[in-house]
């Protein structure tokens, strides 16, 4: 099946005798003793069962576990390392897993936190117990762009796990265990949900392995999963999320380059554009650019806010990969130690109509002097 298909008849699971076209909601929490994998709804359930069989399917992996939330997934990877572990990460990733190495893990594991488009920092940060890479591509918020082969040729040189948050592209623009990945990582309470009202999270492996059991106990015993109404709804989400993210991409285009050309804007960071220093490692890996774009206002935090508060159609929120456009200037929600610019404004590009976003931007830049 190609990916659209996929999306659409993946995550179906027929289990009721009135053979329904859509899977139902499987609501209770025990199942009867019988030869099936079902016993308990922590363990698992059909609709969670779905979702993970969809999941897989589209990262081209061998097996997915779904969690509560994206920060539930990523940590479950880094419980599942033996204490004393070393971690190589990005120096620009989204800043609740960070916040997870540095606090939920401090003094169990070690973490140096490099610029991942810099594969010379990458292999010097390489220590005898480095046990896992993690790549964050595009980054949040600073969009870097990581050469997924070359690391994953380093950490397989190191012996080291090699897991990728790829959030930001989905599988509809990029499949990381084709590229050398062993795990992928998403939060779907982004572009997989589409509509800002589910939290989830997700891991895809390559292999079977005894690492990839590991957090399946996490996931089981931790007892960090979604319900069987939030993996419904993300099972219907992801029909659509193809058609979407083609939507977000087109967009987001049209908007950087609107404000690469603007006079009031001093830097843009989107991988779709050609002066993007990861452009052409972007292109080589992923067929589309994604719809999260930044940029930093010319002056600082208050021209930025200032902006931010003109506009219409941009709800001034924090999440993303919804089909409303939402904007907020990250270093004022990633808190005081916050390294991100003070004037740099995330966009999560929507599906309204392309002339009502870009008047919309338009407008608001008209009130900076």
């Amino acid at each position: 099946m190609k990916l659209e298909t996929i999306a659409i008849h993946g995550g179906n699971r027929v289990t009721d005798s009135e053979k329904p076209v859509i899977q139902p909601i499987t609501l209770s929490t025990t199942f009867l003793h019988q030869q099936d994998t079902m016993m308990y709804s922590r363990l698992n359930n059909p609709n969670r069962f779905a979702l993970e069989q969809v999941l897989s399917a589209l990262e081209k992996g061998v097996d997915a576990a779904a969690f509560s939330s994206g920060n539930a997934a990523g940590t479950a990877v880094f419980q599942s390392l033996e204490p004393g572990s070393h971690i190589i990460a990005p120096d620009d990733m989204y800043h609740g897993l960070k916040n997870s190495i540095l606090l939920l893990f401090k003094g169990v594991l070690e973490a140096d936190f490099v610029d991942m488009s810099d594969l010379e920092a990458v292999e010097k940060a390489f220590k005898p117990n480095t046990r896992l890479v993690w790549v964050e591509t595009p980054s949040n918020p600073l969009l870097k762009i990581t050469d997924i082969r070359k690391v994953a040729a380093l950490a397989k040189a190191h012996g080291a796990i090699f897991g990728v948050d790829s959030t930001f592209a989905t599988p509809v623009f990029q499949n990381p265990i084709d590229l050398g990945a062993d795990i992928v990582m998403h939060s779907t309470t982004k572009f997989f949900g589409g509509h800002s009202d589910i939290i989830g999270g997700a891991l895809i492996t390559k292999t079977k392995d005894t690492f990839w059991e590991k957090i399946k106990t996490v996931q089981k015993i931790g007892g960090a999963v979604p319900s069987p109404m939030d993996c419904y709804y993300l099972c219907r989400s992801i029909k659509t999320l193809p058609y979407r993210m083609k939507g977000h991409s087109e967009h987001a285009m049209v908007i950087a380059n609107f404000l690469f050309q603007h006079p009031k804007v001093e830097k843009v960071h989107y991988p779709g554009l050609k002066t993007h220093p990861g452009h052409e490692i972007a292109a080589s890996q992923m067929t589309g650019f994604s719809g999260i774009l930044s940029f930093e206002v010319k002056g600082g935090a208050e021209e930025a806010d200032k902006v931010i508060s003109k506009l219409h159609y941009f709800s001034n929120a924090t999440s993303l990969g919804g089909v409303e456009s939402l904007i907020e200037r990250r270093a004022a929600v990633e808190g005081p130690n916050s390294k991100t610019p003070k004037n740099l404004i995330r966009v999560s590009v929507g599906l309204e109509h392309l002339d009502d976003l870009l008047a919309d931007l338009d407008q608001a830049f008209a009130s900076l002097k």
